[in-house]
């Protein structure tokens, strides 16, 4: 089983949870596949009386995710997906515009002596909210970082896969040697006929 926790990224694990190679491409198919999605990316949230999880959604009575929480966290994918596949200048702007919807505080905090933002969910905020104000915040880190034009999906078909590409002259268009070796056997393929 693919663990979920790829790039230790939520925006790019999350928009990652469509596979288009397997024979059902939802990689979030019940409750239980979107617990363990959070249990391994830390997005566990703050316990309150009675085991329940940060707020309106999250974990419930005995440590479970209503299908409400996973129709939520699909949604959210779909508007990640969205925001990733626009080109970078739209991008920014899709980011934007996905930004000005959410309910995001800003948190000022001490980082080596000095002062950092950072973006944060507010308190009682659903596992989807706080899910897509992390996604938002990790992205304007790539930015930040640089790394914004490098940020793609994968170029072979039908995978759509979000990467950073890492690669010093930043011209890999495939999320993995698998998407990589597919698409040089389809190409290949088609000069033969």
């Amino acid at each position: 089983m693919r663990q979920f926790a790829e790039t230790g990224l939520v925006a790019l694990d999350l928009a990652n949870t469509w596979d288009e190679y397997l024979d059902d491409p939802e990689r979030l198919p019940d409750a239980a596949a979107l617990h363990r999605f959070c249990r391994e990316l830390g997005e566990h949230g703050e316990l309150r009386k009675g085991g329940e999880l940060g707020g309106r959604g999250g974990l419930a009575e005995g440590g479970e995710l209503s299908v409400d929480d996973l129709r939520a966290v699909r949604a959210v994918r779909e508007r990640l997906r969205a925001v990733l596949s626009c080109v970078p200048h739209d991008r920014t702007r899709a980011l934007a515009r996905w930004a000005g919807e959410l309910p995001i505080r800003v948190v000022v905090e001490e980082s080596g002596g000095a002062p950092r933002q950072r973006l944060t969910a507010p308190e009682g905020a659903d596992l989807a909210e706080r899910l897509a104000v992390r996604s938002v915040a990790e992205l304007l880190d790539l930015a930040a970082t640089g790394d914004w034009e490098r940020l793609r999906l994968c170029a072979a078909d039908p995978c759509k896969d979000a990467f950073v590409d890492q690669s010093r002259p930043g011209k890999r268009q495939f999320c993995s040697t698998r998407c990589a070796n597919r698409a040089h056997a389809a190409a290949s393929r088609a000069r033969r006929r």
